[in-house]
């Protein structure tokens, strides 16, 4: 098993972070007022959106909270899980949220309201803002950390909607065409689902311990099969323990039974952190003699 992970760059991104969680908390707030005073879907959806940035801030912050945490007697694993556990609620609300705005925009559509354009256009202005700052903040850490990038990429996505409701602002302005603010939401609403699918696709992966994205099986078997030490590779499971930190566990038998066990084990553990980033890797030698198993993933 290779030593524990280090979580130095969590840890270092954490006050980035708590500053775009409120900032993005505080005009949630502005932003849902501001949708029902304008009475705009398209400032509503975006706001929506905008909530499920602060839900992803709060689990990358409370992740990097409990990375902190050292395994005990009953989670000997530590609360890696966790991270997984809120993206399928995250996820969930996220469809819930989507769906509701796309059942709104459907009655929009045969009856437009009125839509106050001039709030609308400074109420998303200053969504944009607020999201180029989170961005600003979280960019350094979304090249090191996988937890602050997820949370980069939901404020990254958040201003792309902002975006779209200054365009639907403006053209409502322009040409009075109100029904371009439902129009947006509808946009805004499917550009949610698909990454939502993705979200709650990658949080299954991880709770069902399905091998980790990205990560081919039979590469890493024939790696370890090439290794001069071992003849034989069975029970064979790689799974993940989050949205990273690999788990591999495996039997091997050696291809010279004269050869001291922990070398081979150590030698291996070795190349497969090289070759594939695997630092937790359970390798257990058996008898030349073991009836090889299937390879499980």
């Amino acid at each position: 098993m290779a030593e524990g992970h280090e979580h130095v760059s969590e840890i270092k991104y954490e006050k980035p972070l708590w500053w775009a969680f409120g900032l993005t908390s505080v005009f949630l707030i502005a932003e849902v007022i501001g949708g029902l005073i304008t009475n705009s879907l398209a400032l509503l959806s975006d706001a929506a959106h905008m909530g499920t940035d602060v839900i992803a801030l709060a689990i990358s912050l409370f992740a990097v909270r409990m990375s902190r945490k050292p395994p005990d007697a009953k989670r000997t694993y530590g609360f890696a899980r966790m991270e997984a556990i809120g993206a399928l609620v995250n996820g969930g609300m996220l469809f819930l949220v989507a769906g509701y705005i796309l059942w709104e925009a459907v009655g929009r559509f045969r009856q437009p309201p009125d839509v106050a354009s001039t709030g609308m256009l400074v109420i998303a202005a200053l969504g944009l803002v607020v999201n180029l700052i989170s961005m600003r903040l979280l960019k350094a850490g979304s090249g090191d950390s996988l937890n602050v990038k997820g949370a980069y990429l939901e404020v990254w996505a958040d201003m792309l909607g902002s975006v779209g409701v200054i365009g639907g602002a403006i053209i409502i302005m322009m040409t009075g065409w109100t029904l371009a603010d439902p129009i947006i939401a509808v946009l805004i609403g499917l550009w949610v689902l698909p990454r939502t699918w993705t979200l709650l696709r990658a949080a299954g992966g991880v709770l069902m311990q399905s091998v980790p994205a990205g990560m081919d099986l039979d590469k890493v078997r024939d790696m370890m099969l090439a290794h001069p030490g071992v003849a034989k590779v069975h029970d064979l499971h790689v799974w993940a323990l989050g949205s990273k930190e690999p788990v591999l566990t495996a039997h091997i038998i050696l291809a010279d039974e004269t050869q001291p066990p922990d070398v081979v084990r150590q030698s291996l553990a070795t190349a497969l952190t090289a070759a594939f980033d695997i630092e937790h890797a359970t390798l257990q030698v058996d008898a030349s003699t073991v009836v090889e198993g299937p390879i499980h993933a």
